[in-house]
């Protein structure tokens, strides 16, 4: 099983964090619609769809960039709740987004979902896709019948960093009351971040063989949730396992236990979502007129102790050139009242030099003609005779 690294920042109690996609058309003005909507009936304090700007993440000139919506509204309890949704440019598998909503206090999952302030719930409009795997996230997902792409399919689920995952295994064909997908009885702070993949009575061998890698098996008849990617530290597979699950249309309250459970891991942030949320708290632009006034007063404050430091540090080179400039005048007048002294003696000579001197006179006294016994000078052949 994959394991998550330690210096990953994690998520924080206060967030709420899902992504999908939108494969529909005109989810632009769905949203926009959807939040009118909800600020007319008083659901949503105030919307706002800050003006395009280029970022890190615009392409070139001309390009499209992501279009973002700012939402706040209070959850019960009077707690303030501020939310972006990042809707990405078109392609030809739709748009993707990503939501992330901060609250004053420890998200509660009983809260109604961020995800329908933004999108309607509305089982026919299709902005509920999973980003790995296409699939849906508020209904149920059949495996394919395929054996290499079931493969295909869990892995990518299982290496989902985003949503949470759940395979179900069928140990016999339901019946209409089997049929119930599992975010109907989920809190509605898991209603639109939890993949329910179904698996029929004959995969059980396949898909076992394809959760191998992440160290999971489902039981038969039961349920298990993926751990996802990276792995929260606190994961284990057998307290995220549940042996038996009754699709007879009762509520499955074992395996609610367990994704609920799943979802209050402490779990490493995706690299993404620590970029959006990033932003969301630095460039949050819908601000109460309160807040807008802080800011200023900040500001200002900031201006202030900027001006501060500025003067402060002219005064100081100030001071210091005047200092310099009366050192330098004590110095010229000291230096002309001393009276001439002497000249320079010469600098000793150098050791060498002298040593250089001792082997020439060596030298010459070497080469001096000595002179003869019998006054002939050296060198010179004996007279005849002698």
């Amino acid at each position: 099983m994959p394991t998550s690294p330690t210096a990953r920042p994690m998520y924080p109690p206060t967030l709420w964090a899902a992504r999908g996609r939108h494969v529909g058309s005109a989810a632009e003005d769905t949203v926009r619609r959807t939040l009118q909507r909800l600020k007319d009936d008083h659901v949503v304090d105030d919307f706002l769809e800050p003006p395009d700007e280029p970022t890190e993440e615009s392409g070139p000139a001309g390009t499209p960039g992501p279009r973002i919506f700012e939402a706040r509204w209070r959850a019960p309890g009077d707690v303030t709740v501020r939310a972006r949704l990042i809707l990405e440019p078109a392609s030809a598998g739709g748009q993707e987004w990503t939501l992330l909503a901060e609250a004053e206090e420890a998200w509660d999952l009983a809260w109604p979902s961020p995800a329908t302030v933004f999108w309607p719930d509305d089982p026919d409009v299709t902005w509920d896709r999973d980003t790995a795997t296409g699939l849906r996230l508020r209904g149920i997902n059949t495996l394919p019948d395929d054996d290499k792409a079931v493969r295909r399919l869990l892995k990518e689920a299982g290496r989902s960093p985003w949503n949470i995952h759940v395979v179900v295994h069928e140990a016999m064909t339901p019946d209409h009351r089997g049929r119930v997908p599992l975010a109907q009885w989920l809190p509605p702070g898991l209603r639109h971040r939890v993949v329910e993949h179904r698996a029929a009575p004959q995969q059980l061998r396949v898909v076992n063989w394809a959760l191998e890698d992440f160290g999971v098996q489902v039981p038969r008849g039961g349920a298990v949730v993926l751990p996802g990617t990276p792995a929260p530290d606190d994961y284990a597979a057998g307290d995220f396992s549940v042996r038996t699950v009754f699709l007879d249309g009762s509520e499955p309250t074992a395996l609610i236990a367990a994704v609920t459970s799943f979802a209050a891991l402490a779990r490493p942030l995706p690299d993404d979502a620590v970029a959006a949320l990033g932003s969301l708290r630095e460039d949050w632009r819908l601000l109460t007129l309160e807040e807008e006034l802080a800011r200023e007063r900040k500001l200002v404050a900031m201006y202030a102790e900027a001006l501060e430091a500025m003067t402060q540090s002219r005064d100081l080179y100030r001071e210091a050139a005047e200092r310099a400039a009366e050192a330098l005048a004590v110095y010229r007048e000291s230096a002309g009242a001393a009276p001439a002294g002497p000249p320079p003696a010469d600098p000793p000579a150098s050791p060498l030099r002298g040593l250089t001197r001792t082997l020439d006179r060596f030298r010459g006294v070497a080469r001096a003609p000595r002179p003869r016994s019998d006054g002939g000078a050296a060198g010179e052949p004996p007279r005849p005779g002698e």
